[in-house]
């Protein structure tokens, strides 16, 4: 092997370079810009500018800022405007998790002193972020009802107003509208958490309500939380997340904390996710459908004091969601909750007696999965739409449905024997 190798470069295309040299260097003959169906994946840390001029004329602030890799390549910027069109916003940031988009919003936008009220079924990781916030920095914590908009009562100190729709366990659809109406009337910011109607159910930035008059536009959140590890990804393999909005300040205020964390996703899985975006709508759907199918058989079952889904007349918020959800769709997850005699043995002997539904967390995926919770363990408030009971929550994968309802009824099946 020749231990020399010509530098390709127009300048110096005569000069003779050492192996190592030349194969430490970036270059590269082949063409590098075709069109192809699927995102090319662009791996950097360091982007190299073309000249000085390139350097010194960019800005953080840029839309498409390439000048380093914890600030974006093509790859990543290309997966945060697909989900900018899903969520009908201007503006999308990535994150590593659901979790730190959550995470980034609580840091950029509270202060010592300031109030933060959540709902009582709230993803519980960000209720516990904010208790060490308020435990370390003096961030006021505050609990409402989802199912009470009364319980909320603002104060000049309060910032933020996080939303559940719906809450993820307990599946509390929430009167959205009025929440909104109601945080904006007192100045108070709104960060929905999105990953359960996935852009896909409604869009936060164009919410129907009832008292839209001809002079009053749709309403929107200020900011919407999506984890992308379930429904953009779909496989169950990869952790992302994002945080939309359409209000270009708040944007950079997101932006600017998004920086001085180092927050950054990897190439390769958002690569990943933007493949599965195309296909996104459609799975969705297919989610939704086999949990409408299983909710019949469950609503039949003796064992169950009741069955959990926005669906259904009775449950906490169905008007609601019949009014924002104009599709009339919903995330693949319904819960149950089991008749008080039933306990905790007998709830774990029903999960390990499945055999298509397998124990973890998370949805979205093709794959069913299930989990059990302790109502008194993870709520706080009087709860006087849910019944006393063990809950258990289906999260409902791609498998054909009667196969899903015949796991169910074996597994209850042998709970009896």
């Amino acid at each position: 092997m020749s231990k020399h190798a010509k530098h390709t470069n127009s300048d110096t295309s005569t000069q003779q370079l050492h192996l190592q040299t030349a194969l430490s260097q970036p270059i590269r003959q082949a063409p590098q810009y075709i069109h192809t169906v699927q995102t090319p994946i662009y791996r950097a840390s360091t982007i190299i500018f073309k000249d000085t001029d390139a350097l010194n004329n960019r800005h953080w602030s840029d839309d498409y800022d390439y000048s380093y890799g914890t600030h974006g390549t093509p790859t990543t910027y290309n997966l945060a405007d697909q989900i900018a069109h899903i969520e009908g916003a201007k503006y999308c940031l990535l994150a590593p998790s659901g979790l730190s988009a959550i995470n980034l919003v609580n840091s950029a936008l509270l202060n010592t002193g300031d109030e933060v009220w959540i709902p009582d079924n709230i993803y519980s990781p960000n209720h516990d972020h904010l208790v060490a916030l308020q435990q370390k920095y003096g961030v006021v914590l505050k609990i409402y009802s989802p199912t009470d908009v009364d319980s909320i009562q603002f104060s000049e100190e309060s910032k933020l107003l996080w939303i559940e729709v719906a809450g993820s366990i307990t599946l509390e659809f929430p009167d959205l509208a009025t929440l909104i109406i109601k945080a904006k009337a007192h100045g108070v910011m709104t960060a929905l958490d999105n990953t359960w109607g996935a852009g896909l159910a409604f869009s936060p930035f164009d919410i129907h309500h009832e008292n839209k008059s001809s002079d009053n536009e749709n309403l929107a959140v200020d900011i919407s939380v999506h984890a992308l590890t379930k429904y953009p990804s779909g496989g169950g393999d990869i952790l992302l997340g994002s945080i939309c909005t359409i209000d270009k300040k708040l944007h950079l205020e997101l932006l600017r904390m998004h920086a001085l964390q180092g927050i950054a996703v990897s190439g390769d899985d958002c690569a990943q996710v933007s493949r599965s975006v195309s296909h996104m709508a459609l799975r969705y759907q297919q989610h939704h459908q086999n949990t409408l199918k299983l909710i019949p058989f469950l609503q039949s079952r003796s064992e169950f004091a009741q069955v959990l889904h926005p669906s259904i007349e009775s449950h906490a918020g169905h008007q609601h969601w019949q009014e924002i959800c104009t599709t009339g769709l919903g995330a693949g997850i319904v819960s149950v909750i089991f008749k008080a005699e039933y306990q905790l043995e007998q709830i774990q002997q029903f999960c390990n007696n499945l055999q298509l539904f397998h124990l973890g967390f998370s949805w979205g995926g093709p794959t069913s999965l299930v989990m059990y919770y302790g109502l008194k363990a993870i709520r706080k408030l009087p709860r006087p739409h849910l019944q006393d009971g063990w809950l258990v929550r289906f999260c409902i994968g791609l498998e054909h449905a009667d196969d899903l309802i015949n796991d169910i009824q074996h597994a209850l099946d042998r709970l009896q024997n």
